[in-house]
Formats: structure tokens, C-alpha cells, sequence
């Protein structure tokens, strides 16, 4: 009883403190939304006239959303589907009546218009909710189009809010693609490790951290265009545009490297389970995997640094010595013999080459820094 007593408590204290935890970070969106949906109701109300304005507070805060993925984009598609879901709903009304089969027709025909309209998931439940409400609730005195009008006011604010909230726009893909260059610098450790002991299971372990970087992979592209948007209609941060074009950059260059290094580590550990390496070769090889994983931490810094010149002089100092390992890469400099040996060598020109590309060099600058074989 006792311990049934305390794993009640431990589970109660864990959950509470979750509960808090989300709260705290999600009060800058509490307060949006709540700012957001009580203005497009009093815009509704006293400044329009409407009655009873409910469909302009709950499309505004429908449409700012609690997602991590809240941008301009998604708040544009929400909006958009809650006011067409609405004026059908409406234009449908005066034509059918009200009642319950009138309520299926209606469903029926929003989401084939949704569905026609837009492939979001997110659009189409809309559509098709807001449509259905207006049939089902009792008609006000605002007219045939006064709902849809309140869907406008309520879509306009929560654009207006997420256009103008005072947030970087560079906040979402840093934080990625932080992640992301930690992991490759750890996998390039792994790796490193995994020669000096000439253990291939190490190697398996670092292939497997490498693939598990597939969904932060999947999430900066997303980050990039939500960046991209923000910052193109939110005059604050016009200024943020070429910083984020540089981050589109090191992102592309990152992902060719983090798939190349995947293949990497693969054949890393056929080699080594082959015994294809001499010990000689395996520390040079780790020995170089250290070096140019510290180069990667000079690209993280370069996109961690609040200073313009900081991040600069960071990606400067990591495209130079990303320059200079690239000169290394011939075989005969890894002390390497036969062709699973040399092949291994060989698999890191195209990953230097990526990692050069994030850095800032052109691809056929880059493969110049290559020696000749």
C-alpha cells in the first residue's frame, strides 16, 4: 500500500509539474490568443454592430491555434477555411431551411468543396465544422452574410497577430538546427571513437544516432519558410531575411552531410569488422573525424551567436579549416591500403565538399580543395 502510495504521488508531482511547465510555455500564446479573440468580438460587436458576434472570436482563436507550427501560412489556411465553411453554411441556409437533413447536406457539400479546394487536413475539418454550426445554431438578426463577416474580423486579427508578435523569426530553425549540427559533430565523435578501438559495434552506434536525426531533418525546412514569411510581412524583421537565406544555406549543406555521413559510418563498420584498417590508419582517420567535428561546433556557434560579426568571424574560422581538411583527403595520407581502406577515405570528399557548401563555398569551389587522386 505503501508503495502503490508513493508511485501515486511521484505520478501526481510528475504531472503537475508538466501542467506548470506547459503554462509557463505556452502563456505568450495565452495571451494572444485571449487579446486576439476577445478584439475581433468587441470589433464585431461595437464597431460593426453585430449581434452576438460568437463566430468572430471562436475564427480568430481557431485560427491562432495553440501548434508549434502557428505561422502565417497556417493561420491564413484556418482562417480561410473557418469563413468559407461559414458563408456556405450561410448561403446554403437560405436555400435549404434549417433542420437536420439540411444539416447533412450541408456537411456533405463543404467537405467536397474542401477536399476540391485544399489537400490540408486542417482546412477541410474547418470548412466543414463551421459550415455545420451555422446550420445548427439558431440564424441571428445580422443577415444572410453577417457570420461570415464576423469569420473575417476574427481571421484578420489572428493574422494580424502572428504577423506582428514580437518574436524572432530565426528562433525555430536556430533551434534545429542547433540540434542538428550537435548530433553530426556527436556522430563524427562516435565514429572517431569507434576507430581508436577499432570496435565496429561502436560504429553501429553511431549510424543509428545519425539516422535518428531524420525527423529534426524533416522539421527545418518548415522552420525555414515559417521564418521566411514572418519575416517578409512583419517590418520589424525585413532585416532577418538574409540571415535567414544564410540558415537556408547551412541547412542544405548540413543535410547532404548528415546523409553522407550516414553512409559513412555504414561502411565504417564493414571495414572494421573486415580488420581493413591497420591501427595507424584508424588513428589518423579518428584523429581527423575529431578535427572536422570540431569544425562542425564552429558552424553551430556561427548560428548560436547573437552578434552579426561573432556568427561571422565563427563561420569564417569554420569555413577555413574545413578548407584545409579537405586538402588531406587522399588515402595515402591515412596510411590506408586496399580498396575497402581507401573506399572509406574516399566517402568523406563528398561529406567535406557538403560541409564546405554549408560553410559558404560554391560546390565546384569546394571540390577544388579536393587533392587530385
Amino acid at each position: 500500500m505503501d508503495t502503490a502510495v508513493v508511485r501515486a504521488k511521484k505520478f501526481t508531482w510528475r504531472r503537475t509539474r508538466a501542467g506548470f511547465l506547459r503554462v509557463r510555455n505556452s502563456m505568450p500564446k495565452i495571451i494572444q490568443a485571449t487579446i486576439c479573440a476577445v478584439g475581433a468580438y468587441w470589433f464585431a460587436e461595437f464597431l460593426l454592430g453585430h449581434e452576438g458576434p460568437l463566430f468572430a472570436a471562436t475564427s480568430a482563436l481557431i485560427a491562432l491555434g495553440f501548434g508549434s507550427d502557428t505561422h502565417i501560412r497556417r493561420t491564413l489556411e484556418v482562417a480561410i477555411g473557418c469563413t468559407l465553411g461559414i458563408a456556405v453554411g450561410d448561403v446554403l441556409l437560405t436555400i435549404l431551411g434549417q433542420g437536420l437533413w439540411q444539416a447533412g447536406v450541408v456537411l456533405f457539400i463543404s467537405l467536397m468543396l474542401a477536399r476540391f479546394l485544399d489537400r490540408g487536413t486542417i482546412f477541410s475539418t474547418q470548412l466543414g465544422l463551421q459550415a455545420l454550426l451555422v446550420v445548427l445554431l439558431p440564424p441571428n438578426a445580422d443577415g444572410i452574410f453577417g457570420r461570415s463577416i464576423d469569420a473575417i474580423v476574427g481571421g484578420v486579427f489572428a493574422m494580424a497577430i502572428v504577423a506582428l508578435s514580437p518574436r524572432d523569426p530565426r528562433h525555430e530553425p536556430v533551434k534545429e538546427l542547433q540540434t542538428l549540427l550537435r548530433e553530426l559533430s556527436g556522430t563524427l565523435q562516435d565514429a572517431a571513437n569507434a576507430l581508436a578501438k577499432l570496435d565496429s559495434t561502436g560504429s553501429w552506434h553511431a549510424l543509428t544516432r545519425a539516422r535518428a536525426t531524420q525527423a529534426t531533418m524533416n522539421k527545418i525546412p518548415a522552420a525555414l519558410r515559417a521564418a521566411n514569411e514572418l519575416a517578409t510581412i512583419n517590418p520589424v524583421y525585413r532585416n532577418r531575411r538574409s540571415e535567414i537565406k544564410r540558415l537556408r544555406r547551412i541547412a542544405d549543406g548540413t543535410d547532404l552531410a548528415m546523409r553522407n555521413m550516414r553512409v559513412f559510418t555504414r561502411r565504417l563498420a564493414s571495414v572494421i569488422s573486415h580488420e581493413a584498417v591497420s591501427v595507424e590508419a584508424a588513428e589518423l582517420l579518428a584523429a581527423f573525424l575529431e578535427q572536422v567535428a570540431e569544425e562542425v561546433n564552429l558552424m553551430n556557434r556561427s548560428i548560436s551567436e547573437r552578434s552579426q560579426p561573432t556568427r561571422m568571424r565563427a563561420e569564417h574560422k569554420a569555413r577555413e579549416g574545413l578548407m584545409l581538411k579537405a586538402a588531406e583527403l587522399a588515402p595515402a595520407n591515412f596510411a590506408v591500403t586496399g580498396v575497402e581502406g581507401e573506399g572509406l577515405v574516399l566517402l568523406l570528399r563528398p561529406f567535406l565538399v557538403d560541409l564546405m557548401r554549408a560553410s559558404g563555398v560554391d560546390h565546384d569551389a569546394a571540390a577544388t580543395y579536393l587533392p587530385k587522386l
